[in-house]
């Protein structure tokens, strides 16, 4: 391998293992905070979805499509988690090749990939149930839901 490759791979290994280890040394109480933070954003969502939907077979249904979403996300993380174990345990390896890191890194992108696509899908089947006046309707209760949960203006995290 020639050495400039040598020095991105390293490079890319010593940003990413660190990144994901933020996540891990806070324990598992982070995804469990995440998770009461994702239920809460789901009641949320739902009872927009009530608000705004006319027609209640199609709110049921928006309701369900909502559902599959919610569940793509927790299954995606569930598969990152477990990507980020594998790179833990290849960077405990003192003999562990830049390859095995390309190949875990390699499939945890595929599967974000696959994971988007899936929720982009669903996206536009729950628009497809809505009117245009709803879809409207919808996506400005979400963006002030998105709001609820920013940082103030000035503070950390500020985009």
């Amino acid at each position: 391998m020639k050495p400039a490759k040598h020095i991105l791979l390293f490079t890319l290994t010593l940003l990413v293992i660190p990144g994901c280890g933020m996540h891990h040394r806070a324990g598992h109480h982070a995804y469990r905070g995440t998770d009461a933070a994702l239920e809460r954003a789901t009641t949320k969502v739902s009872t927009l979805i009530e608000q705004t939907v006319q027609d209640p077979d199609k709110a049921k249904q928006s309701q369900a499509v909502m559902t599959e979403i919610v569940a793509e996300v927790r299954h995606s993380r569930q598969q990152n988690r477990q990507f980020h174990r594998q790179l833990y345990e290849l960077n405990a390896g003192y003999d562990a090749p830049p390859e095995d890191f390309l190949k875990v890194l390699d499939e945890l992108n595929g599967r974000r990939m696959q994971s988007a696509a899936k929720i982009l899908g669903l996206r536009f089947k729950m628009k497809a149930l809505m009117t245009e006046e709803e879809w409207k309707a919808f996506t400005k209760g979400m963006a002030e839901l998105r709001g609820g949960y920013r940082h103030p203006p000035g503070g950390e995290g500020k985009s």
